[in-house]
C-alpha cells in the first residue's frame, strides 16, 4: 500500500497535469526538476509529493 495524498497535492498535481501534460514524463527526477524550473512551490518535500503524484499520473494516462 502507498501512502494516501491529500486533496492539495491531487488538486495541484492533476491541475499541473492537464496544462503541461506533453513535458511531463514517467521519470521521477525529471518531473521534479521541471516543477523546480517553472513553479514556485512552498517546499522541497511538496515539490517531491507533487512530482510523485504527477509520474502516477502520467504511467496511468499510457497504460490506457
Amino acid at each position: 500500500m502507498g501512502r494516501i495524498k491529500t486533496s492539495y497535492v491531487k488538486n495541484i498535481g492533476r491541475e499541473l497535469f492537464e496544462k503541461h501534460k506533453d513535458k511531463f514524463t514517467t521519470d521521477f527526477s525529471k518531473n521534479k526538476q521541471f516543477l523546480k524550473d517553472n513553479f514556485e512551490l512552498s517546499s522541497q518535500k511538496m515539490t517531491n509529493v507533487i512530482s510523485g503524484y504527477i509520474t502516477k499520473l502520467k504511467k496511468q494516462s499510457q497504460r490506457i
